[in-house]
C-alpha cells in the first residue's frame, strides 16, 4: 500500500500553491488567500512568514481600507528582486525582457534578426541583450531561469528547435546555444504560440477560461492551446501546428515542403501574393496591405476577403475540435481579425457545429506583443512555482 504525502511534502505543495496565487493574482490579503486556498488562517500565516523568509514575497498592511477593525495583511510577489529572463525569436526581430515574479516586466531590449541567423548566432546577441540588463539588477536579487519563445516546432526535452519552416531553422540547438553561455540559469524553450497562449490564459484575456485556442501570426501560424485549462503540446512538444493542416488538396506549395496547408491560404505570402505584391514583405508590408483595403483598394479588399474566409473555415474546424470558451488572435492574426472580422464570423457560423459555436468568444490579446515574452518568463517561473524551497 503507497503511503500518503508526508508533512513536508503537503508544507511544500502549500507552498507552492501560495506563490502561484500571488504570483498570478498579485497583492493578495491574508483572509482571500484563506479562502482562494482552503487553508487555516495559521497554516496561511506560516506559509507567508516562509516565503518572505526566502526572499518570495513579502507582507504589509493594504495602502486603503474602509472597514473597521484590524485589516488584513497583503501579501505581494517580490517582482523587483525574483526575475526571469525571457527571449522571443521571430521572423524578423528578436526581444529581451527581464520579468519580475507577478509578470512584471522590469526590462526590455529589441534586436533586429536578419533572416538566415542560427542559433549559433542568436544566442550571443541575446545573452548580450541579457547582460547589458543585469547592469541593473541589485545585489540580492534572485534570476530563476531563462524561458524562450520560438516560431517553429520545439523539442520539450532539449530545446532543440526541429523545423522552423518561416525562419529556415532545421535542429537548430537554441537551447543548447543559451545554455552554454549561462550555465547557472536553466533554459527552457518553446513554441511562441503555445507560451503566448499559456500567458493570455494565466492573466490575459482568457484569464477564467479553461478552453483557449491561441492563433498566432508571423510568417506562418501556429496555435497554442489549453484544454481544461492544461496547455495541449503532444508528446514530444510539437503540437499545435494547426498552420500546416491540409485545406486545399494540390493548393499551393507550403515553406513545410507539402501543398494546401492553411497557412498558404492566410499567411504573409499568401496575403500578399493574391494583392499583387509579392515582392514585399514583412510586417509593415502586412499593415500596409490592410490600410490599402481599408482605403477600398479592390485588389487589396479582394486579398483580405478571400483570407478572413479561410481563416474562418479553419477556426470553424479547431472549434468543433476543441470546443474553445475562447479564441484569441495575435500576431498578424490579430490584423488579419481586424481587418475581416465580417467573413470570419460568417463562415464560422455556416462551418461551426451549433453546439459548440453557442459558447465561443473571438478576442484580440490583452498582453500585446508581450503575450511571446510574458509567456516564456512564465516557462522558467514553473520550476520556482513548483516547489520554491528547491531554487537558490
Amino acid at each position: 500500500m503507497r503511503a500518503g504525502p508526508s508533512q513536508d511534502e503537503i508544507r511544500r505543495q502549500n507552498l507552492g500553491a501560495l506563490l502561484r496565487h500571488v504570483h498570478v493574482h498579485g497583492a493578495t490579503t491574508r483572509a482571500e488567500l484563506t479562502s482562494a486556498l482552503g487553508l487555516n488562517r495559521s497554516t496561511i500565516g506560516a506559509l507567508t512568514a516562509e516565503l518572505a523568509g526566502a526572499g518570495l514575497v513579502s507582507e504589509g498592511a493594504p495602502k486603503e481600507t474602509g472597514r473597521a477593525g484590524r485589516p488584513s495583511l497583503v501579501v505581494r510577489p517580490e517582482s523587483g528582486r525574483v526575475y526571469a529572463y525571457a527571449y522571443s525569436i521571430e521572423v524578423d526581430r528578436m526581444r529581451a525582457a527581464r520579468i519580475g515574479l507577478g509578470g512584471v516586466v522590469l526590462d526590455r531590449r529589441e534586436l533586429d534578426r536578419p533572416r538566415g541567423l542560427v542559433a549559433a548566432d542568436a544566442a550571443p546577441l541575446l545573452a548580450g541583450a541579457a547582460k547589458d540588463m543585469q547592469q541593473a539588477v541589485a545585489a540580492d536579487a534572485m534570476c530563476v531561469g531563462t524561458g524562450v519563445a520560438v516560431c517553429g516546432m520545439v523539442r520539450r526535452q532539449d530545446g532543440l528547435v526541429r523545423l522552423g519552416p518561416t525562419t529556415g531553422w532545421v535542429d537548430e540547438p537554441i537551447g543548447a546555444a543559451l545554455a552554454e553561455l549561462d550555465v547557472d540559469a536553466p533554459i527552457t524553450v518553446g513554441n511562441v504560440a503555445d507560451v503566448a497562449a499559456f500567458a493570455e490564459y494565466a492573466r490575459g484575456a482568457a484569464a477564467g477560461c479553461d478552453n483557449v485556442i491561441y492563433l498566432y501570426g508571423d510568417v506562418g501560424v501556429g496555435a497554442g492551446i489549453i484544454a481544461g485549462g492544461r496547455r495541449v503540446t503532444g508528446h514530444g512538444g510539437y503540437g499545435g501546428e494547426v498552420g500546416h493542416m491540409k485545406v486545399v488538396l494540390d493548393g499551393e506549395r507550403c515553406e513545410c515542403g507539402s501543398r494546401g496547408c492553411w497557412e498558404t491560404e492566410i499567411g504573409e505570402h499568401a496575403l500578399l501574393r493574391k494583392a499583387g505584391r509579392s515582392d514585399a514583405r514583412g510586417r509593415d508590408a502586412l499593415l500596409a496591405l490592410f490600410d490599402a483595403a481599408d482605403r477600398g483598394d479592390a485588389r487589396a479588399s479582394s486579398a483580405v476577403r478571400q483570407a478572413g474566409d479561410w481563416l474562418g473555415f479553419g477556426v470553424a474546424n479547431l472549434v468543433n475540435i476543441f470546443n474553445p470558451e475562447m479564441v484569441i488572435f495575435g500576431g498578424t492574426m490579430r490584423d488579419l481579425y481586424l481587418a475581416s472580422a465580417a467573413p470570419i464570423r460568417s463562415r464560422l457560423n455556416a462551418n461551426a457545429l451549433p453546439a459548440c459555436l453557442e459558447h465561443v468568444r473571438l478576442r484580440t490579446p490583452k498582453l500585446g506583443q508581450d503575450a511571446a515574452l510574458i509567456g516564456a518568463a512564465e516557462l522558467a517561473f514553473e520550476r520556482l512555482l513548483a516547489d520554491p524551497l528547491d531554487v537558490g
